[in-house]
């Protein structure tokens, strides 16, 4: 049991890390410049689109706007991977594990923008968390 759940669990926590870095990307830094550091497999390509794309762009100047957000991201990232490649070899259909990912990160993403980003819960935002809980049921009926 533990391995068929474990990594939809992963998947979803990893999910929610991956939308509070997404959201935290500093604002004054370039988004190329940041994926230099969030993707090491795709930093050749990211710095290389930089200077495409700003000419008289200056990579170490963007990188002092640096937080903790694009290091995290590189890590959250594979947390998404692995857990969907396990998920699939513990034995959940493709048909489903997302669906089911998708609806704890909705309910799960509700809570962090209300205590990271003061987003309000409004009574149809609560009707959607019930909605997917009732779809989670018919899902694993």
């Amino acid at each position: 049991m533990f391995s068929y759940v474990w990594p939809i669990a992963l998947a979803v926590v990893s999910n929610i890390f991956y939308q509070i870095c997404a959201k935290s990307t500093p604002e004054g830094m370039d988004p190329l410049a940041s994926l230099t550091v969030t993707y090491t497999v795709g930093a050749a390509a990211a710095g290389a689109l930089y200077f495409i794309l700003n000419r008289e762009g200056n990579l170490l100047r963007e990188y002092a706007h640096l937080n903790w957000a694009p290091f995290v991201f590189g890590l959250v990232l594979v947390g998404l991977e692995v857990g969907y490649i396990y998920a699939y070899k513990a034995g959940w259909p493709v048909s489903t594990a997302a669906i089911v990912q998708a609806a704890f990160l909705a309910v799960a993403l509700l809570f962090v923008g209300l205590l990271l980003y003061h987003e309000p819960i409004t009574r149809s935002k609560a009707a959607g968390v019930v909605i997917c809980m009732v779809g989670l049921y018919f899902i694993n009926q």
